[in-house]
Order: C-alpha cells, then sequence, then structure tokens
C-alpha cells in the first residue's frame, strides 16, 4: 500500500515539509554524483561512512547527519512519499518552527532506539524513515479519522482507496515492530536491511512529543471534520 493524499487540507503553507524534502532530494543527488568506490576522490561509501550512524562507532553529530542521506532511488523517494502525505498537516497543526524541532527530535529518538537495540553493529544507518516514523505517530493520534488516499496492488490489479489513519497506519506500525522482533532471532543483526527499531522508535517518539509540544487551537477544528 502506498498513501499518496491526505484527503484533508491544510490551511498553511508546509514550508518546512517543503524545505526538507528539497533538503533530502539535494544531498541526495550530491550522494549520487559521487563515485560509488575512490582512493583519491570522496565517494559515495565515504560519505556515508562519515556521516551515517555507525552505532559500534557512535558520533553524536550523526545523529543528525545520518537523517539526510539515503541508500538509493526509491529509499529517498518513498521517504520523500510520506514526509509529504502525512507532514503538511503535522506542520499546519504543530506550526512552522515547532515542527522543525518536532522532525528532528523524532530522527534523534529513532536513532537512539536502533543504537540501543543494536549497539555493536558496524553497519552505518542513514535515511529518514526514523523521523517520518515520527511525523506518522504524531499523525495517528492527532487525526485518526483522516482519510489517507491509497494506492494498494490487488494480485496484477492497482486501485485506490481512501483508508482512515488509523487502519493505515496502525497496520503499518504492527508490521514494523514484528518485523523488527523478528530480527532480533537473528544470530548477527549486523547484517544490513531495514532499521525496523528506529522505525518503532520514531513512531512512539512522535506520539509523546506531540502530546508534549502541543498543537494549535485550529486542531479542534480538524478533530470534528474528521468525523464526517
Amino acid at each position: 500500500m502506498f498513501p499518496l493524499k491526505d484527503i484533508q487540507p491544510s490551511y498553511s503553507r508546509p514550508v518546512v515539509t517543503t524545505l526538507l524534502i528539497a533538503a533530502n532530494i539535494l544531498v541526495f543527488l550530491f550522494e549520487w554524483s559521487l563515485p560509488e568506490y575512490s582512493r583519491h576522490y570522496l565517494s559515495r561509501s565515504a560519505l556515508i561512512q562519515m556521516y551515517g550512524l555507525t552505532p559500534d562507532h557512535f558520533r553524536l553529530s550523526s545523529l543528525v547527519t545520518s537523517m539526510f542521506l539515503h541508500g538509493g532511488w526509491m529509499h529517498v523517494l518513498g521517504n520523500m512519499l510520506y514526509l509529504w502525505v502525512f507532514g503538511n498537516r503535522l506542520e499546519d497543526a504543530l506550526g512552522h518552527g515547532k515542527f522543525l524541532i518536532f522532525y528532528l527530535l523524532c530522527g534523534v529518538a529513532a536513532a537512539l532506539a536502533q543504537v540501543l537495540l543494536n549497539p555493536f553493529s558496524t553497519l552505518p544507518i542513514v535515511g529518514a524513515s526514523g523521523a517520518i516514523a515520527g511525523v506518522m505517530g504524531a499523525y495517528l493520534l492527532k487525526f485518526p479519522s483522516a482519510r489517507i488516499l491509497t494506492l494498494v496492488f490487488i494480485v496484477i490489479f492497482a486501485t485506490t482507496f481512501e483508508i482512515p489513519a488509523v487502519i493505515l497506519l496502525g497496520y503499518w506500525f504492527i508490521i514494523q515492530l514484528f518485523s523488527g522482533l523478528g530480527s532480533i532471532a537473528q544470530t548477527n543483526l549486523s547484517t544490513g536491511g531495514v532499521a525496523w527499531f528506529a522505525h518503532v522508535g520514531g513512531f512512539l517518539a512522535g506520539m509523546v512529543l506531540v502530546k508534549v509540544m502541543g498543537t494549535r487551537d485550529r486542531q479542534r477544528y480538524y478533530s470534528r471534520r474528521d468525523l464526517y
């Protein structure tokens, strides 16, 4: 399932969401312009090693820099799609400045969750998905009845449905949680792949932070509209 659009409109321009998407795309384009490996010039692998978050070689700055690196086109485009669908309305509810702080804090919390669960991994963690998971967790808490236009594949056919956020995001979280629990059973957690617990940690952090930070008064108006 791929979310395409939040049916309910936002009432302010998603300035921060747009800038975050632009920053991620620009960093990725720079990253992808580099050779994959090089002895004499900066390479893609060297960039990821320097600015990705490697639990076994933990650097505080990497908690932020790793959020703006991605492993491939599908990785960055998928993340930016989710950020656009769920970020613009949450930004409207939080306000621009608070949304930026919220996003970064969720990303940090997500990265720390993955590090705590797999502290000896020598593989760098990259991607905005932990921060975006926080956006999704907050969205679920604040707009559970909102309808999300979603692309669904049925065998070889594709169609769209308007799915309530509580179902779509609840299903997504359960998949992340059980996938993460399943990864614990592996004898070697440093084999790469998806940082499941970054998603889980970011999602839960988003639910907590949005309650702590609070939303604007118009949130009450949204909640009434979501019921219809």
